[in-house]
């Protein structure tokens, strides 16, 4: 299996770049986010996917927008609180799997500049 290749979030000049369509969540984390009492904060499209597990997931985002949780500052609200409770889909972006994401050429602003480099 190939290694993962380390990515520094800290070397993003833009680090909201990623959050800007949101992410899919497993309904049990959403309902430990919801708890948090984050104003503004909600999910959206709840369907059924077998690969999350408790079979159901919801959207952070509203079609084509940002995040929900993502703050003026450009932020995630949820990782400013508790980042234990931050989706494991946002900590592991911009893998999906353990492979590099297909939405990383367009929202991870580091993996575009390796591209540009190459």
């Amino acid at each position: 299996m190939k290694r993962k290749k380390k990515i520094d979030c800290r070397a993003c000049k833009n680090q909201a770049t990623c959050c800007r369509l949101g992410a899919w969540v497993d309904l049990e984390e959403a309902k430990k986010i919801l708890a948090l009492g984050i104003k503004g904060g909600d999910f959206f499209h709840l369907e059924i996917d077998d690969s999350f597990p408790s079979g159901y997931k919801v959207g952070t985002s509203f079609e084509d927008e940002s995040c929900v949780f993502l703050t003026r500052d450009g932020l995630c609200a949820i990782h400013k609180i508790d980042y234990n409770l931050k989706p494991s889909h946002c900590k592991e972006f911009p893998y999906e799997n353990g492979r590099l994401s297909s939405f990383a050429k367009y929202l991870c602003e580091v993996v575009k500049a390796e591209r540009k480099d190459k």
